[in-house]
Order: structure tokens, then C-alpha cells, then sequence
């Protein structure tokens, strides 16, 4: 039997992220672009004495359209995923972001263009939220699932901080240069995405569940770097076609059936909305937000741009450690350690800012040297909350999100756990800033409260799936392990036995079908 390098898979893996980076780079792109002279010139409105602003309605609006694409994008995908595979989805998808892409760059002064021009690109990038760990964790070998999958969040962060840092760059030019290159930049990382087409094999998985045995077996080959004869090989196809043989005896999926009782899946789908839930409300947003006006409190002279751009590389060098602590702590203990670290940067930074930070608007020459100390604590323990999201609670949802599912049910489940995430994006930015206006930085307390829930519903509700394959992850949930326990919970003998059973038995259907053609 041959040893798996994984080389290609980890091309693989690392190249389809690529749709998260395009995820990140668009959320972060916009919010320099809003505050850029020439851009709130075009599609502002103007004042009495000349110039020109973005009403609170205006910037609602553009920002706003995103998150209603890929809250559609994000389900969308499921039916895309199913009839024309993943490969097909991810290419579909990503030309539909392109053309949303070209339709905002194009944009001169009309902010009706350039509204839906994000909304298309927010299909885009919706569904590719959903398809890349659907990808990924149907291709990833088990060993190495969970580093495949953290790599989808790096991706994000990488595409955010990159997104800062452009912005940075271009926000000094005069004229519509200043915002149309980082917007128009996303044409060529479209472009990069849809080159797949020419070497992007399909899902393994989804290749077994259509029939394409032969394609499926070269795939599985080709992930391991074996010939398609090896016994691994073999061995890895028998396991599928376990899997997908159970899974078609009821018949074709439907939405209904990932809230049924056959085979736990109702809790699946809920574990999976859930922990999206949860992340979306750590409080990390809050301080790409608001940290700005934490900065100044501080007395820094640092613009919004130098600050984005200090918290996206918080966020990058806090992603990198995942990759291995995904796999080392598993995801139970890396959600349960995020939930604690985080909650206490909330705690401190809550309690901090409201009674030592100076009141908004306060002159820098006017700050105390009381004020001062409570921004630099606030902004301390704001770097330290983003590095601890990035390292635990930003990727492991994403990574839980891939490989909870069986293959009948994964492209709606997980359309399902995208969508929720991007609904509570969409109501964290609309009403964060109103609740911070009355409150200020006692907010932080709300998600301080979100963490501690966090923490108990991760402890009672969320198995452990470190080094299981898909099909095993079928049978834990099966089988009613507690939570608490599944850390050490190992398949069944018997499990084992009925599936070399049913193997046997395809294998001699398979094999009566060729003598008799």
C-alpha cells in the first residue's frame, strides 16, 4: 500500500480558499473607499456651503447590498452545488462576482450602479462562503481536514488586511483612481478564481453520488499522489461508496430533512447556524468599527486607514497558529479556549472604556492622563480580543461547518450555517452603531454575555470531529455520545464490519455489471 504525500490536495485546498480571500478582500475594500474625497463626492450628497458627504442612509445602503447578496448567494449555492457539482459551482459563482465587480468599477455617478453592483458581487460572495468548506472538506483527507480548512479563514484575513492596506496606499490620489483600483483589483482575483476551470477537479464525493466511479477514483488518486490501483485508493472509495449507499436510501434531500431525526440531523444543522451565530457576535466587528474613535481616546495621531490596517495584521498573525492548533487542540477545546481569552478582553475593555475613556469628540490636547491610560488599555486588550477570534472562534465555526454534514444533505446545511453567519453580519453592522451611541463602549458587555453563552453551549452541545472522517462523523452522532465525551469516542467495531459488508457487496454488483456487458 502506497504512503499519501498530499501535495496536491494541499494545492488544492490552498487555491480554492483563494474564494475567501475574494470573501474578505470585499467586506474590507468598501469601508475606505466610503471616507475616500472623491468617492463621497460621486455618490454623496451636498451641503449648503459646497461640499459633500454620505448621509448615514447612503452608506447603509452600499454596504448593506452586500450582505444581502450573500445572504441569497449563501442558499443559492445549494442548488448549484447539486446539479452542476462543486467544480461547476465555484466557476459559476465566482463569474457572477466578476460581473459585480465590473458593474461597481464602471460606476461614474450613479449610486443605484454601484448598489447593485455590490449586491451581484455579494452573490458571489455568499456562495462561495458556503461552497469552499463544502469543497475542502469533501476533498481534504481527514488528517489534515482541519488545517485545510482553517486556510479558508487565513484567506479572509489576509483578503481584509490586504484590503486596508490598499486603501491606505490609494486614498491619497486625486480623482477616481483613489477608490476605483482596490475596487477594480477584485476584477483580477475574479479572474484568478475562474481559472480553475483548466485543473479544479471535482469532489470526490460528489463524483461517487453521481455515478462517475472511474472520475472519482482518479480524483482520490491524484489526491495522494498514488496510482489509481493502490489498495489506499481503493480502500478510500469503498469508504465513500459506504457512506453515499446509506445516505441515498431515503430518497432525494430536501431543506425540511436537515431540521429531521434521521440521523441526528436537526441537531447537526442547529450545532452548525449556531456556532456562525456565535462568532458573528464575539465583538471583533465592534472594533473594526469603532477603532478608531479608541484610538484617539489614547491621544495616537494614527488616521482610520493606519488603524484597519493595525487590527487586519492582528488578525493575520493570529490566523497563522490555527493551522496547527486546529488539529493539536481540536475544535471543542479551541472554541471553549476562544470563548474564555475573548471574553476577558471584553470584559476589561468594556469596563475600561466606560469610565476611563474621555467622552467622544473630546480635543486630543484635552485628554488626561487618566483618559490616556484607559485608551491604551482599551486599545491593548481590542488587539488581543482580534488575535484571539483570528486564532479560535474565526476559523473553527467554518472549519465544524465542513465537515458535520453527510453528502445528501452537506450543500443545504451548509448553506444554512453561510446564511446565518451573513444575517447577523448584516444586523451587527445596522444596529451596533445605534447601540453604541446610547451606551459607548459598555456594548462590549453584550458581547462579554454572547462569550460566556458561547462557552456553555460549546460544552453541552458541540462533539468533537478532530481526525474523523465525514462518514465516521455520521456515526458519533448516531451513536449519542455526550460532548463532553466525544474527545475519546472511536468507531465501532461493527461499524467497521457492516461497512467492509456493503463494500464487498458493491464491488460484486460491480463486477456482475462488467461480465455481463
Amino acid at each position: 500500500m502506497g504512503i499519501p504525500t498530499n501535495h496536491k490536495a494541499i494545492m488544492l485546498a490552498t487555491f480554492v480558499a483563494f474564494g475567501g480571500f475574494l470573501f474578505g478582500y470585499d467586506i474590507g475594500v468598501i469601508s475606505g473607499c466610503l471616507i475616500m474625497e472623491d468617492f463621497v463626492a460621486r455618490f454623496g450628497q451636498q451641503h449648503a456651503d459646497g461640499t459633500f458627504f454620505l448621509s448615514a442612509s447612503r452608506q447603509s445602503i452600499i454596504t448593506s447590498l452586500l450582505s444581502a447578496g450573500t445572504f441569497v448567494g449563501a442558499l443559492a449555492q445549494a442548488l448549484t452545488s447539486d446539479r452542476f457539482g462543486r467544480r461547476g459551482s465555484i466557476l459559476i459563482w465566482s463569474g457572477i462576482f466578476t460581473i459585480g465587480t465590473a458593474i461597481q468599477t464602471a460606476t461614474i455617478h450613479s449610486i443605484v450602479q454601484i448598489t447593485i453592483g455590490r449586491f451581484i458581487a455579494g452573490l458571489g460572495v455568499g456562495a462561495l462562503s458556503a461552497i469552499v468548506p463544502l469543497y475542502n472538506g469533501e476533498t481534504a483527507p481527514k488528517a489534515m481536514r482541519g488545517m485545510l480548512l482553517v486556510l479558508y479563514q487565513l484567506q479572509i484575513i489576509i483578503g481584509i488586511f490586504l484590503s486596508y492596506i490598499i486603501d491606505l496606499g490609494t486614498h491619497f490620489i486625486h480623482g477616481p483612481a483613489s477608490w476605483r483600483i482596490p475596487v477594480g483589483l477584485q476584477l483580477v482575483w475574479g479572474a484568478i478564481l475562474l481559472s480553475g476551470i483548466f485543473f479544479l477537479p471535482e469532489s470526490p464525493r460528489h463524483l461517487l453520488g453521481t455515478g462517475r466511479e472511474a472520475e472519482a477514483r482518479r480524483v482520490v488518486a491524484e489526491m495522494n499522489s498514488l496510482p489509481e490501483d493502490d489498495p489506499l485508493v481503493t480502500e478510500t472509495i469503498e469508504e465513500l461508496e459506504f457512506g453515499i449507499r446509506a445516505e441515498n436510501e431515503g430518497g432525494k434531500a430536501t431543506w425540511a430533512e436537515c431540521f429531521s431525526t434521521r440521523n441526528v440531523l436537526w441537531k447537526r444543522t442547529l450545532n452548525g447556524m449556531m456556532l456562525q451565530f456565535i462568532q458573528q457576535l464575539n465583538g471583533q466587528n465592534f472594533y473594526y468599527y469603532y477603532g478608531d474613535t479608541f484610538f484617539k481616546s489614547a491621544g495616537t495621531n494614527l488616521d482610520a486607514y493606519s488603524i484597519q490596517a493595525i487590527l487586519g495584521g492582528a488578525s493575520v498573525v493570529g490566523t497563522i497558529p490555527a493551522l496547527y492548533l486546529i488539529e493539536a487542540w481540536g475544535r471543542r477545546n479551541s472554541l471553549l479556549t476562544g470563548s474564555v481569552l475573548e471574553a476577558i478582553c471584553s470584559l476589561i475593555a468594556g469596563l475600561v472604556g466606560h469610565f476611563l475613556l474621555a467622552p467622544n469628540g473630546t480635543p486630543t490636547d484635552q485628554l488626561t492622563a487618566r483618559n490616556k491610560t484607559g485608551g491604551n488599555t482599551l486599545i491593548a486588550f481590542a488587539i488581543l480580543h482580534v488575535f484571539s477570534y483570528s486564532i479560535f472562534w474565526g476559523p473553527t465555526p467554518w472549519v465544524y461547518l465542513g465537515e458535520s454534514f453527510p453528502l445528501r444533505v452537506r450543500p443545504k446545511a451548509i448553506a444554512l450555517g453561510s446564511a446565518t453567519n451573513w444575517l447577523w453580519n448584516f444586523l451587527l453592522s445596522f444596529f451596533a452603531p445605534r447601540i453604541a451611541n446610547d451606551i459607548g463602549p459598555l456594548i462590549l458587555l453584550i458581547f462579554f454575555g454572547m462569550l460566556v453563552f458561547g462557552f456553555v453551549y460549546v460544552y453541552f452541545f458541540i462533539p468533537e470531529t478532530k481526525g474523523l472522517s465525514l462518514e465516521e462523523v455520521d456515526e458519533m452522532y448516531r451513536s449519542g455520545v455526550k460532548p463532553w465525551n466525544s474527545p475519546g469516542w472511536r468507531p465501532s467495531e461493527k461499524h467497521i464490519h457492516d461497512k467492509d459488508t456493503t463494500t464487498t457487496e458493491v464491488r460484486e454488483v460491480r463486477e456482475k455489471g462488467d461480465e455481463d456487458a
